[in-house]
């Protein structure tokens, strides 16, 4: 039988883990405290609609929940979840601050329920494909990594900066890439359009003189979001909007081909899977917890001028 989940909090992103749900047969009930807008997608799913999360809990007999409220709220959200027994998956990042993130691990330790953060990149084809060419290490060792993040977005007020909503995806990605975490980090981030970071330049350095450049901005019109990972025997790009990955090897580049998927529904399918006993999930509460502390190095960094060095779990 499959796995009951709500999602709270269905605008923005979260519409779309709530259509993706019901493609799965899977979606049970939404919650947003804009009732109308709660309305309007658990009519276009058949799901049931709250408008609290407490009634909602109190109601339904949920083997899931997915958080994907403003980040700020992410705290009290997923630990009122994870109080009621119920499996839960956080957007990213996990929470607003590493304490927080850490509170929340430990309510789902002592609860003994899932609790898994939504870097949605981990399930991309193109990342899956260069991941399984790095572990075969087919064009030699990783030594460098370079991610570019850039699109207009428009002025509004966000409880964070471009470094915690955005450059999360692809610290997380680096350090999956590597298979390591970094121990320094250096960053220069600036704010010309927004309250706060909009625009960021990020340093990770990694043991035996490996590093990753995460660039990322709110300002430039056209939207890119690539990545290289240069190896000792090729660099290996990608475009994680695209799905294509190509390989630049002795002279020739190299196409990869894949079929188009949906990294929401892959991600999804895993929490589902995961909930079902079937599989495990592939971003753990410790993994969103490092990323969150490499974004706070970060923002001290961009802060002090200098670099922030790091001993993560």
């Amino acid at each position: 039988m499959v796995a009951k989940i709500a999602v709270i909090g269905v605008g923005g992103w979260g519409k779309n883990h709530a259509r993706v749900l019901s493609e799965l047969g899977a979606l049970t009930a939404v919650c947003d405290s804009d009732a109308a807008r709660a309305k309007d997608v658990s009519t276009k799913h058949g799901a049931k609609s709250y408008r609290s999360v407490d009634d909602m809990l109190a109601q339904e007999r949920l083997d899931g929940c997915l958080v994907c409220t403003p980040i700020n709220t992410h705290h009290p959200i997923a630990k009122k979840v994870i109080e009621h027994g119920i499996h839960a998956f956080v957007e990213k990042p996990l929470a607003l601050s590493s304490k927080e993130c850490e509170d929340i691990s430990q309510s789902a330790q002592k609860k003994r329920v899932i609790l898994t953060v939504g870097y949605i990149e981990r399930f991309n084809p193109a990342v899956r494909e260069t991941q399984k060419l790095l572990v075969e290490k087919k064009y030699g060792e990783l030594v460098m990594m370079e991610f570019h993040r850039e699109r207009r977005i428009p002025i509004q007020l966000r409880d964070v900066g471009i470094i915690s909503d955005t450059s999360v995806h692809d610290i997380d990605t680096a350090m999956l890439l590597f298979n390591a975490k970094p121990n320094v980090v250096f960053a220069r981030a600036g704010k010309l359009m927004h309250e706060y970071e909009d625009h960021a330049t990020i340093l990770l350095g990694f043991e035996r003189q490996r590093s990753a450049v995460i660039v990322t901005n709110w300002i430039t019109s056209k939207k890119v979001c690539t990545f290289s990972a240069v190896c000792t025997e090729g660099i290996i790009s990608g475009d994680f909007i695209t799905q294509e990955t190509w390989i630049d090897h002795a002279g020739e580049k190299i196409m990869q081909k894949r079929p188009f998927e949906e990294p929401l529904t892959v991600e999804l399918q895993n929490f589902i899977s995961a909930i079902e006993g079937k599989a495990s999930t592939l971003v753990s509460a410790q993994d969103a917890t490092n990323v969150t502390k490499v974004a706070e190095a970060a923002l001290l960094s961009s802060e002090t001028g200098s670099p922030i060095y790091l001993d993560l779990k």
